[in-house]
């Protein structure tokens, strides 16, 4: 649960008598134990993932799939590899997170896939080391396979960025009953109204609706939307990056194209999406919705690093244990968006009571926060740990010690 700072960001020691090495040791000894799998750390997580869809998702659940760069250049990791150029360093983390359709709250990651220069490990799977990484798109076809095995409570809609606007993925996707919604690009063609055209030339000849007021850049604005049929003809076009390969005919894809704008006061357009999916009975504010919500994955990177466990300033030595403390850290954050949800006047007064032991400041009119509600967490928790370990007369001498070397005269 502890909340890092980026010059300590290793596993902190509860204050109990336990000395600080024999907890470091026993974190070591657990991460390296090949007993503790990736599945096997993940079932909690999976297992958080069937309760909170029963208790937070009414038609479906959302699932997003995202990836996040890792940069790594410690010398103590010999498994990084060259992501993208000779200076981004470190491994490829792949996230499936379960969001509900009430409210877009993030629920619980159900999948994770980490990439290093051996190959990609992954928490689905028989064996911890797959063969050498796959594409991005295929490794999600993969976990969208293995998803639908778990029988959630609700159908899953699978939301990806514009990288997963690659038709011969799609046609993949509806081969197997998935639902999909995906972020069109601009230049790819669809057939509309008889006509091959491209989705941005599409939009311009659509009738808009404001729908509803949204957060764009800290201010708030209006969105508007609109929808119309389309299908997908366009011949798979397979990566040329290392061999030249020939376009891949495939079946027409009968899809939804809804497009999403910010606008000013002044009807100015400050953003616009185009959207793709199957889900055809499903209104367009809905998807347009749905899509807002799947920036709460962004914010989950941000949690495990920058603003709450500093990931990429771990010191383990390989990426299977990254990918281990990566799922227990996960663990807290599911245990903190639990807490920021509940409704009850219980949880409330537990945030307020976080937020002043975690010493953040807040926004106006802001309550709390997830990395602050973390840190006053690990306060929590470490108050409690002391109070079991300590006897009154043990507080009371450290206390004596403590103000005689503040000057405070009792």
């Amino acid at each position: 649960m502890n909340s890092s700072e980026p010059l300590s960001a290793g596993l902190k020691a509860l204050p109990n008598k336990i000395s600080s090495f024999a907890s470091t040791q026993a974190a070591w000894r657990f991460y390296k134990n090949e007993a503790i799998s990736l599945p096997l750390l993940q079932e909690p997580l999976t297992a958080e993932a069937h309760k909170s869809i029963k208790a937070h998702c009414t038609q479906y659940a959302l699932c997003v799939h995202d990836w996040s760069h890792l940069n790594y250049k410690h010398h103590n990791k010999a498994d990084t590899y060259a992501i993208t150029h000779e200076n981004d360093v470190g491994y490829d983390l792949q996230t499936s997170l379960i969001l509900s359709d009430q409210n877009g709250q993030p629920l619980a990651p159900v999948a994770q896939r980490l990439v290093s220069s051996d190959g990609s490990y992954s928490t689905y799977g028989d064996r911890t080391l797959t063969e050498p990484a796959k594409s991005h798109l295929d490794e999600v076809s993969e976990c969208i396979s293995y998803l639908k095995e778990q029988n959630f409570s609700r159908p899953l809609v699978h939301l990806i960025d514009r990288e997963g606007d690659s038709i011969g993925h799609i046609r993949r996707w509806e081969a197997t009953g998935s639902n999909w919604l995906v972020r069109a690009k601009d230049n790819p063609k669809v057939d509309y109204k008889g006509k091959a055209m491209a989705c941005k030339a599409v939009a311009q000849a659509l009738k808009f609706t404001r729908t509803r007021q949204v957060n764009y850049h800290g201010k708030t604005y209006w969105q508007s939307v609109a929808q119309t049929n389309v299908t997908l003809t366009r011949p798979a076009k397979p990566s040329q990056k290392k061999v030249k390969k020939p376009a891949v005919p495939g079946i027409p894809v009968k899809a939804k194209l809804v497009v999403s704008r910010v606008l000013s006061e002044e009807g100015e357009v400050l953003a616009e999406w185009l959207l793709l999916t199957n889900m055809r009975k499903v209104g367009a504010a809905t998807i347009a919705l749905w899509y807002y919500w799947r920036w709460q994955i962004e914010c989950f990177f941000k949690l495990i690093k920058s603003a709450g466990h500093q990931l990429e300033s771990w010191q383990q030595e390989s990426a299977l244990a990254i990918a281990k403390r990566l799922l227990v850290v996960s663990m807290a954050c599911v245990t903190v968006w639990s807490l920021a949800a509940d409704k009850s006047k219980e949880a409330a007064e537990l945030r307020t009571f976080l937020i002043k032991l975690s010493g953040r400041q807040m926004r106006h009119k802001k309550q709390f926060t997830n990395p602050a509600l973390l840190a006053g967490l690990w306060g929590f928790l470490s108050m409690l740990e002391i109070i079991d370990a300590y006897s009154q007369e043990e507080l009371d001498t450290l206390k004596a010690t403590a103000q005689q070397f503040l000057g405070i005269v009792v």
